[in-house]
């Protein structure tokens, strides 16, 4: 698949989403905290689901966080990044699920080995939290994303997620995209629109939020499918 028809592709879901009102139930994925996980139960459940392929990928991301646990910080960015760039295709939640949209769990994207945009930076997200960067420093970034040459009037709808080293730092940009982590500034065809992690909303260049994340039922749905894999969010 192309760069411009994988943009394309999350362009669409997200054009969706808030077309029909899901903007604020998509800000929920902001809320997303470990306070344990319970591996046996998850690799019950990757077999159940995913077969034995499943579980080995399943093993694999747990031995890709034993092995970055005494990381730095950047390392540990660059780590799973690479982690989830090389392992996971990218593909539509209509292909994947046969459904306009759906929010996979990490199990779901490894047991699948395939997922959209948001898919990439929910994983990564939780996995970085399991690894101990504090939860504030990382935020779920919707972005408007320039394709062609710089001036290009064709935009589409993105996700990444971005890692801020304080509030007012210049975040650092982990995609699905391409293969390297750069600072926004060197993402000139990434135009942010707001960002958003579990303290709430932030719009433009805010350093505090500027509205609190709702707690939705998609939300509550999906922390039900976590707890039943084997996480305690």
């Amino acid at each position: 698949m192309s760069y411009k028809e994988l943009f394309h592709t999350c362009s669409a879901r997200w054009r969706r989403a808030v077309l029909l009102g899901g903007l604020c139930a998509l800000l929920s994925l902001g809320v997303f905290a470990w306070a344990g996980v319970d591996l046996d139960r998850m690799l019950v459940s990757m077999r159940e689901r995913y077969g034995s392929a499943g579980e080995q990928s399943l093993r694999e991301w747990r031995d890709m966080l034993q092995g970055a646990g005494n990381l730095s910080e950047a390392d540990k960015l660059r780590r799973v990044n690479d982690f989830f760039n090389r392992r996971i295709r990218f593909l539509d939640d209509v292909v994947v699920w046969r459904v306009a949209d759906y929010w996979a769990t990490p199990i779901e994207f490894l047991g699948q080995g395939a997922g959209d945009c948001e898919d990439y930076a929910i994983a990564k997200l939780h996995s970085l939290l399991e690894l101990g960067v504090a939860p504030e420093r990382l935020r779920m970034i919707y972005v408007r994303a320039t394709l062609g040459s710089p001036g290009s009037p064709v935009q589409v709808a993105h996700m990444v997620l971005g890692y801020y080293a304080a509030p007012d730092a210049e975040p650092l940009v982990l995609d699905n995209l391409i293969t390297d982590i750069r600072p926004a500034s060197r993402r000139p065809d990434l135009a942010p629109v707001f960002s958003f992690n579990r303290e709430g909303v932030f719009m433009g260049g805010a350093t505090r939020p500027t509205s609190p994340v709702d707690r939705l039922s998609l939300w509550a749905g999906l922390k039900s499918k976590m707890r039943a894999e084997g996480y305690e969010p």
